[in-house]
């Protein structure tokens, strides 16, 4: 008996049947919209969370051509230091509760749904302020290769006290 591919011939060695390669987003708002696409399949993610009140879990969640994505849980007070991405830009989606970020503009309280879009080189910090632990998603574009760290942190005493709301 032959098999199908006997009969029909490889159908990998027939480029127009293969499916096409994933395409990369090709604008920042094309990264903006993975991110929502990824935010929304809730059922995707939600199981993989985890929470450590050691440190901040991570979970890389997604690779692609020239990007990655991560999964970031935040118990209450955890913070990521002032730091920046490098070559890296990005996007950061609150997936569930409550972010502030701090920058050189000030401080900006992120929730559920809200997205801050970055170029390299952007200095900030985000901390989890709330009573609750938060979720968030990042996109970074090329993947993330290194994030220098940038001295004190902005969510210190005295920087409470001079960081405009």
């Amino acid at each position: 008996m032959n098999s199908d591919v006997q009969i029909a011939g490889d159908p990998l060695a027939i480029p127009h049947l293969l499916p096409p390669v994933p395409a990369h987003p090709a604008s920042v708002a094309g990264f903006v919209g993975l991110a929502r696409s990824i935010a929304a399949d809730r059922d995707a993610w939600e199981p993989l969370v985890r929470y450590d009140t050691t440190s901040r879990w991570y979970h890389r969640l997604r690779t692609g051509p020239g990007y990655e994505v991560w999964l970031l849980s935040w118990v209450p007070g955890q913070g990521s230091g002032r730091h920046d991405h490098g070559p890296s830009s990005g996007v950061l989606t609150v997936l569930e509760g409550e972010l502030t970020e701090h920058a050189g503009t000030g401080r900006r309280t992120l929730t559920a749904g809200a997205q801050r879009v970055f170029a390299p080189g952007y200095v900030h910090e985000v901390v989890n302020d709330a009573l609750t632990p938060a979720v968030s998603l990042h996109i970074y574009f090329p993947g993330l290769t290194e994030m220098p760290m940038h001295g004190a942190p902005h969510c210190t005493p005295s920087a409470l006290e001079t960081t405009a709301p």
